[in-house]
């Protein structure tokens, strides 16, 4: 018997030669299957996903205890709903580049750490102005955990393990987005507005302990850096601009959200008013249809393979325009199968924008586009909290589901116009909401 030096043995048995290669000559591929980010990862990227979102939109069950307590209009109790969104929409484009210096894992960490801040310090605002500045200091640090959340993932996690982990991610979006409007509603119905803040601050901070702890470290993913050898340059904004399907598609989310965030603000007005009279603790417990949405939403890529992001959307709008005719009732039942719908709507309709996305960017410029989009989506939302006051002034709820309406139909008739592709959408990620 004997060993060469590549690592296999010899040995001569009945006139015959054999050889055997021994274990430290193992497939490469068990190492990286077992290095490789597990359930754990996959709960520290849900942790961060939940708390990017937990308190985004958690002041819209308590917009008439703010509109009543300081004595505001209701446009100005609805800024403390666009302020975040604002500041979203405004540093999204740029959270990739403090990525790109600091690292994803580092990023996205501080960010949850930044964001309890401002959440507790919002219970102190001693007006509406204060607690809009903090508002928006709490959504200056959301890009840090969603955008950079998703680039995190596409990286560090293997390709066959990329689905569940931005499942998990998104999950914990749509869960934490929940959680925050139910909870601040329960909770300041009992201990007041300011409790809410605390609550929500609190349990921003424990998550981002818990999530820094989870999250894989940096593995060795190579980075491209811009520039490099056979890598080419994004193209420039103007070029960007000048592709009319792109342009859009980010009108496209622009709508999305306006529609999801005049229809859920302004609703809690309208139900808190006769003949509903419903209180905070009420009024948070309509946030409940957002489950059915993330029920139904993971559906939505099969139907976008099936028949193009196109006839997707128009049928969801289609179905968020009876959704919108539902609420106009005074049956509290008929208006929570409105909002169940139209809450569904704008999520599939979501992931067929998304989805076109990949399809309206040019090659090399996706991620450029993707902080177009971004930014003009959170846009629509900010819109969505402040333009509908004008249409309650002049007819209340049935004027804002009239501006809604609209802004659907024109929607539609957009997509329908310029979503033209022979090829079919490839699935995407609904933003959360």
């Amino acid at each position: 018997m004997r060993i060469d030096t590549r690592a296999k043995i010899y040995w001569t048995y009945g006139g015959r030669t054999r050889t055997f290669s021994p274990v430290i000559s193992a497939p490469p591929t068990s190492f990286a299957r077992a290095s490789a980010p597990g359930t754990a990862a996959r709960l520290g990227i849900a942790l961060a996903g939940f708390c990017a979102f937990l308190s985004v939109y958690a002041t819209q069950p308590l917009l008439p205890i703010l509109e009543r307590i300081f004595g505001v209009s209701k446009a100005e109790a609805a800024l403390t709903v666009s302020a975040p969104t604002i500041a979203v929409a405004l540093c999204a484009p740029f959270a990739g580049v403090f990525a790109a210096r600091l690292g994803h894992r580092r990023v996205i960490v501080g960010a949850l750490f930044a964001l309890a801040v401002p959440t507790l310090l919002a219970a102190t605002a001693p007006n509406v102005p204060v607690l809009v500045a903090w508002r928006f200091a709490q959504g200056l640090a959301v890009p840090g955990i969603y955008a950079v959340g998703v680039a995190f993932i596409a990286e560090e996690w293997p390709a066959e393990g990329v689905g569940r982990a931005m499942s998990a991610f998104i999950t914990g979006n749509v869960v934490g987005g929940f959680v925050g409007r139910a909870l601040s509603g329960l909770v300041a119905e009992r201990a007041g507005w300011r409790a809410s803040f605390v609550v929500l601050g609190i349990l921003t901070a424990l998550g981002a302990l818990a999530a820094s702890r989870a999250l894989p470290r940096a593995g060795a993913a190579r980075r491209r850096a811009a520039g490099a050898p056979g890598v080419p340059a994004p193209p420039r904004l103007g070029r960007l601009l000048s592709d009319p399907r792109l342009v859009a598609t980010l009108a496209v989310g622009f709508s999305v959200l306006f529609a999801q965030v005049a229809v859920f603000t302004y609703v809690t007005f309208y139900l808190a008013a006769p003949p509903f009279h419903l209180g905070a603790a009420a009024l948070s417990g309509i946030f409940a249809v957002y489950l059915v949405g993330a029920v139904v939403t993971p559906f939505a890529g099969r139907w976008i393979d099936r028949v193009g992001s196109r006839r997707t959307l128009a049928t969801a709008l289609g179905g968020a325009l009876v959704g919108s005719a539902l609420t106009l009732t005074h049956s509290i039942w008929s208006v929570e199968l409105g909002l169940a719908v139209i809450c569904t709507a704008v999520f599939v309709s979501q992931s067929a924008s998304t989805a076109f996305l990949r399809i309206a960017a040019p090659a090399g410029g996706r991620s450029a586009a993707s902080g177009l989009y971004v930014a003009s989506y959170y846009l629509g939302g900010a819109a969505g909290g402040v333009l509908p006051a004008l249409a309650w002034h002049a007819g209340g709820w049935p004027a804002c589901v009239a501006l809604v309406a609209a802004s659907q139909l024109f929607t539609i008739g957009l997509a329908w116009r310029y979503w033209r592709s022979p090829g079919r959408a490839e699935p995407a990620v609904a933003l959360a909401a």
